[in-house]
């Protein structure tokens, strides 16, 4: 990771990077709009992964009430740069970061990364009957 460095600072955010990669790259945001993304981002947490030139490589952002629970989102590397622990890393700043201490719950959604997050605690939702979710087309 000497290479790469994790910040908090939102101004330092390509919002045209992570909207790119979002509405274009994921399975979970298909079509969000540029106006979305960057609501998301003025009312979350966001970690931005970077190289060493501040080009952002990987984003994650999670949205907290800062006392009971938190949800992790939107969490991507970019694809050229995967490969190199990044997503570990970037897993445990947001594990560590001290705003996200003593919660009761996190939570997080994912199709294909179930292994990178069962390192960090995650299971499968003891009780799924308990999960209920509206789902609308993104915005």
């Amino acid at each position: 990771m000497s290479n790469f460095k994790i910040s908090t600072d939102k101004g330092k955010l390509d919002l045209n990077v992570i909207h790119d990669f979002l509405t274009n790259r994921s399975y979970w945001a298909i079509g969000r709009s540029y106006e979305t993304v960057k609501r998301s981002i003025e009312n979350s947490i966001c970690f931005g992964v970077y190289d060493n030139s501040d080009k952002l490589v990987g984003f994650a952002r999670v949205l907290t009430d800062y006392a009971v629970f938190a949800y992790i989102m939107d969490v991507f590397i970019l694809e050229e740069y995967r490969k190199q622990g990044l997503g570990k890393q970037l897993m445990r700043a947001i594990m560590q970061h001290s705003d996200l201490q003593g919660l009761q719950r996190f939570m997080l959604a994912t199709n294909d990364a179930h292994k990178l997050y069962e390192q960090y605690g995650f299971r499968q939702t003891v009780i799924p009957d308990k999960i209920m979710e509206i789902v609308n087309k993104p915005q």
